[in-house]
């Protein structure tokens, strides 16, 4: 059968490849060769002209143009020209500065010979400032290591964002007073006539601190035997759970669920109780241990810098005013304890639900034939250039700035300094300033100041909702009562605005816990609080 279309004319090139003549189509058409570098697409891009978003795409960078396809146009007449010849000036990178209004009145002031005005520098003021703030805002970009190294069969049981930590809210509690151990001194009021044009200098204590973990707390160990409550935590311990969100550095909590009781504990080793500085400062602080202000060398100090200045503001001998009970953690030996108070504490978080903390007190004042008790605690400033203020200028004249660099530096601190004065009952926090003698001197300080606050009045001014604080309480101990009897541990992620609860082995902590081989870590030290023996470490260095 013939074929059902025409047979097109075939060209036979016997001695090469491709046609032999010019089609009659193709008669005039000018004939662009491409190199071998072109790609092969080009060849029938026969759209590349009307799509501006493919434009472009067979273009090669190797070979020039082909002059042939260039159009040219010579019947112009000669003595057509632009109005401007010159040549078009190309503009520079970035857009030109407009002046405003204020400065074209100084402009206009300066050209009259006008002294300048003082509202044309304020704004000024104000244009520096706000880069200078916007610099300082987005300084913070060092990353942390976990508190706790994180074994891989540990399993996560939750995760807490602290978005959700801060919709949480309960009624505050009321307290019930257990028991009241040990003794305090009373405050030296010569301390609040220090200037910084007359410091004094900050005097090392040979006072032992003694602050063991919940569990190994004797009067805990004896209310737990007698069903007194059903969560038994410590002040500090308490104090970081509720202050959560208002945490930067990671730190880890023990808690151990058993009989249907709850028992939140410091691991051993564990820095969760040391004092922190600058943790929310803009600036972020290095995690150097090498480093004279790095973050561990900072809380050692900041540390050692509280304890010290809680003993050398109060009367040396004299009256005491006692507890019930004597100091439970007298241990063995002469040493001199602290004057800290020990004072046990029971809340009512929900129905049923008893919590009992141990609380401290650091102080006695006597106001107008009142005892007050004192909570004492002391703000370090280890270089002006980092907290953005230098003490010895503003604190005389200007201590509201200075109090609201702090705020913003240390807002978990202080915070939970104040949360620790409300669940405590104390009267009063007595704030101290203390500065290194040198920015390159951790070792020396000075007392340039003090100032006093009552507990509720600060928990207004930082913005401390005690109903939150609570809530975030209320909302872990309920967590972990869930679990089946055991051992968690809650992280605070390094880097993340996130807590994790871990379920960990029985032994997890213990030097003989080989379950899965990991690293070997640094000898940690005896579990006698590393926050009692801070100053006493410093002191060895020397």
């Amino acid at each position: 059968m013939p074929a059902p279309f025409p047979t097109p004319a075939i060209v036979d090139n016997e001695e090469g490849w491709g046609p032999t003549t010019v089609p009659e189509v193709l008669e005039g058409v000018p004939y662009a060769p491409y190199a071998k570098a072109e790609k092969v697409g080009r060849i029938s891009d026969f759209t590349q002209s009307g799509f501006n978003k493919y434009g472009g795409r067979f273009q090669s960078n190797q070979v020039p143009g082909v002059a042939v396809f260039n159009f040219f146009h010579n019947e112009e007449e000669d003595n057509f020209h632009l109005v401007d010849s010159r040549p078009a000036q190309r503009k520079q990178g970035g857009r030109r500065f407009q002046p405003n209004r204020f400065q074209q009145q100084r402009q206009q002031r300066d050209q009259r010979g006008e002294p300048p005005a003082h509202q044309d520098r304020q704004p000024r003021k104000q244009q520096q400032k706000r880069p200078q703030f916007f610099h300082r805002d987005n300084l913070r970009q060092a990353v942390y290591t976990c508190s706790v190294d994180i074994r891989p069969e540990w399993a996560v049981v939750e995760q807490i964002p602290f978005a959700s930590l801060a919709k949480l809210s309960t009624a505050a509690p009321a307290a019930e007073d257990v028991t009241f151990c040990g003794s305090l001194q009373y405050y030296d009021k010569v301390y609040d006539r220090i200037t910084p044009k007359e410091p004094r200098p900050l005097q090392r204590t040979k006072r032992v601190f003694r602050s063991p973990s919940t569990s190994a707390d004797p009067v805990i160990q004896r209310l737990a035997k007698q069903d007194e409550a059903q969560v038994f935590i410590t002040e500090g311990l308490l104090t970081t759970l509720m202050c959560a969100p208002r945490s930067v550095y990671s730190w880890d909590v023990v808690v151990t669920r058993a009989g249907g009781k709850l028992f939140f504990d410091r691991r051993d080793g564990s820095a969760v109780e040391l004092l922190t500085a600058a943790e929310t400062a803009p600036e972020a602080v290095a995690e150097d241990r090498d480093a004279l202000n790095g973050v561990q060398q900072l809380s050692q100090e900041a540390t050692t810098v509280n304890q010290n200045f809680s003993q050398q503001v109060l009367l040396q001998g004299g009256e005491r005013f006692e507890g019930d009970e004597p100091n439970p953690f007298r241990g063995e030996g002469n040493k001199q304890l602290a004057s800290v108070a020990y004072r046990y504490r029971k809340f009512r978080i929900s129905e049923g639900l008893a919590l009992v903390v141990r609380c401290e007190l650091d102080g006695v004042l006597t106001y107008k034939g009142e005892e007050l008790l004192l909570s004492i605690k002391a703000l370090n400033e280890f270089d002006p250039k980092v907290t953005g203020v230098d003490w010895r200028q503003k604190l005389e004249n200007q201590r509201g700035a200075v109090l609201a660099t702090e705020l913003k530096n240390n807002a978990n601190k202080l915070a939970k300094w104040t949360a620790a004065a409300l669940v405590s009952g104390a009267d009063i926090i007595k704030l101290g300033y203390v500065s290194r003698n040198h920015p390159r001197d951790n070792k020396n300080h000075v007392i340039l100041g003090t100032q006093v606050c009552k507990p509720k009045d600060f928990a207004t001014q930082i913005n401390l909702n005690m109903d939150n604080c609570w809530g975030i309480v209320r909302a872990l101990v309920d967590l972990a009562l869930r679990m089946d009897d055991g051992k968690y541990l809650i992280v605070k992620d390094p880097n993340k605005p996130l807590l994790r609860l871990y379920s960990v082995p029985e032994d997890a902590f213990q030097e003989n816990y080989t379950e899965e081989p990991m690293p070997e870590a640094e000898e940690a030290p005896a579990a006698d609080t590393p926050r009692a023996t801070a100053a006493q470490e410093q002191e060895d260095e020397e």
